[in-house]
């Protein structure tokens, strides 16, 4: 096998002392656990060192190697711009990997290198890497915004070709856990934080990585974790593989999760081939949403599978209109997401159409083909959309922002001809300054612009 071990950790820049100034001692536990990582990874004496980043160069459509001989970064952003380090990358491995990928038709190799320099996600834990290992060659690798079945596939990929170039490697999964854990953090709480914490430390701890495909993507983004598909990257190096997992520690004082556990593949064992089972887990979420849409979001997917499948064809007669739908007249918002990230969003601030009904289904159909931030829904992302359908309240007017909550309420700003409106209780807006500085740059109002009228609203969300 090639690889002989990995770790997960996390990437802090506080972690060091030039940048902690002391309150690096906050996480003294996590410290103690990264020196163990750093030194069982360097014990394997491994060719080369895989570190997968969550902040080196992110594509949504490819995942992007680390092209050169070699790579340089400093800690400037963080403070400390003495804390200098440069990399020597494996030229051959990269080269290999690069010309795998294009003959698997995985989309990742060295193009589009706009960001040469070191990130933090992989300047950390070479800080610690440094102090055991001083010649280890590395291969830096981004994540991007594909399925997790793609980045188990590159997982994969990556321990093949070093398996075929007889080299020997040890993987770094760079990636904090939640950015959510506490009020007092820098990020704010939400529920889904520590939940997610629990989780995937559980999951890590038992080496059982088919759990990761398990985490619905709008869980993550509600949990705001750094390392997710990180994580998944490495754990596809291990495909085929007994793993023994051992967690060193967790905690997470300033409001984000830091884990740190070791991984030592045991031998071969054909239970562990987990790409087939990313198909099995997510058809099963999928049925269970599914199983829990209302008619409001069946009447939204409804119209759009068949607008998209038909290339542009009006469903006549939809089956998932109920009374209700027809009785009343009101705005409607229909969004879309596709693993955790937003795929589309159209509404009407008031009612343009007859009914709820028909404005769902004129919504539904710009939200897949006319939001001008995104390219048309293709007919092989319809398995993966989530779908939500706001139906707006009235709007009244408020005189200050302080009559907002970003939980209950959303909020119309307005100056002249220019508005703008966000919905609440959106994931990632968490003040109301935050709220009304969004509607403001959608409206094209300037930070600094007064006089702005503001209108709050309630709605009724359908998932």
């Amino acid at each position: 096998m090639a690889i002989l071990g990995a770790v997960q950790v996390p990437h802090p820049p506080l972690i060091l002392p030039e940048v902690g100034h002391g309150e690096e001692k906050r996480i003294q536990s996590t410290i103690d656990a990264f020196e163990a990582a750093a030194k069982f990874i360097a014990d394997l004496k491994p060719d080369t060192v895989i570190i997968s980043s969550p902040h080196s160069i992110l594509y949504s459509d490819y995942f992007h190697i680390s092209p050169g001989a070699s790579a340089k970064g400093t800690m400037a952003q963080f403070g400390a711009p003495q804390v200098k380090f440069t990399a020597a990358y494996d030229e051959e491995l990269v080269h290999a990997i690069d010309a795998a990928a294009k003959q698997e038709g995985i989309p990742a190799g060295t193009l589009g290198n706009r960001q040469p320099e070191l990130d933090h996600g992989t300047m950390v834990p070479l800080y610690f890497l440094a102090k055991y290992c001083k010649t280890c060659k590395i291969v830096r690798l981004a994540l991007s915004g594909f399925s997790l079945k793609e980045h188990y596939r590159v997982g994969m990929l990556i321990a093949e070709t070093a398996e075929k170039l007889s080299r020997k490697i040890a993987w770094i999964a760079s990636g904090d856990l939640s950015h959510k854990l506490t009020k007092s953090g820098p990020y704010g709480f939400n529920p889904a934080g520590p939940e997610y914490d629990k989780r995937i430390m559980d999951v890590m701890g038992s080496g059982n990585f088919a759990e990761l495909f398990s985490f619905k993507d709008t869980f993550l983004e509600e949990a705001a974790e750094c390392g997710h598909r990180s994580f998944v990257l490495m754990a596809g190096a291990f495909d085929g593989l007994a793993v023994k997992a051992e967690k060193l520690s967790y905690e997470g004082p300033f409001g984000v999760g830091y884990g740190v556990t070791l991984f030592t593949p045991t031998g071969t064992d054909e239970s562990r081939h987990f790409l087939s089972a990313y198909d099995t887990i997510r058809g099963r979420m999928k049925a269970e949403r599914l199983a829990k849409e209302d008619e409001y979001v069946k009447l939204a997917r409804e119209v759009i599978e068949h607008y998209v499948k038909s290339k542009g064809g009006y469903l006549r007669s939809p089956q998932h209109i109920i009374p209700e739908m027809t009785a009343q007249k009101a705005g409607v918002f229909v969004s879309l997401k596709i693993r955790g990230a937003l795929r589309g969003c159209i509404g009407t601030i008031g009612p343009m159409y007859d009914n709820v009904a028909e404005e769902i289904r004129h919504n539904a159909i710009s939200a897949c083909s006319r939001d001008p931030r995104f390219t048309p829904v293709l007919p092989d992302e319809l398995g993966e959309l989530e779908y939500s359908v706001d139906v707006l309240g009235p709007m009244e007017p408020i005189s200050s922002p302080a009559q907002l909550d970003v939980k209950r309420y959303g909020v119309l700003v307005t100056k002249g001809s220019r508005s703008g409106l966000l919905l609440p209780n959106l994931p990632g807006v968490d003040t109301i300054e935050q709220q009304v500085d969004i509607a403001k740059q959608k409206a094209g109002i300037r930070p600094e612009e007064s006089g702005c009228q503001l209108q709050r609203f309630e709605v009724i969300r359908h998932f």
